[in-house]
C-alpha cells in the first residue's frame, strides 16, 4: 500500500470522526437521552460507576446499518 492511499484513509476517517463528534454535539444540544434510554444498564455504588448503554449501541447499530446501506446503494448507481 502505498503511502499517498494511507494518508487518504486517515483524511477519511479524521473526516469521519468530525461528522460523528458533530452528530453527538448536536444530539446532546437537542436533549436526545443517548446512553439514558430504558434498557441501558447503570450501576452506580459508592466510590464506582459502570454502564452498559445496550438498547443505546442497539439503536446507533440499526441506524448506521440502515444510513450505510442507503449510502452504498445511491453509490453503486
Amino acid at each position: 500500500m502505498s503511502l499517498e492511499t494511507i494518508a487518504r484513509m486517515v483524511i477519511t476517517a479524521g473526516v469521519g470522526l468530525i461528522v460523528v463528534g458533530g452528530i453527538l454535539l448536536l444530539a446532546a444540544r437537542a436533549n436526545i437521552p443517548l446512553g439514558r434510554l430504558p434498557g441501558d444498564i447503570l450501576i452506580q455504588r459508592e466510590n464506582f460507576t459502570c454502564a452498559f448503554p445496550v438498547v443505546t449501541m442497539i439503536l446507533v447499530s440499526i441506524l448506521l446499518s440502515v444510513g450505510l446501506n442507503i449510502l452504498v446503494r445511491l453509490l453503486n448507481r
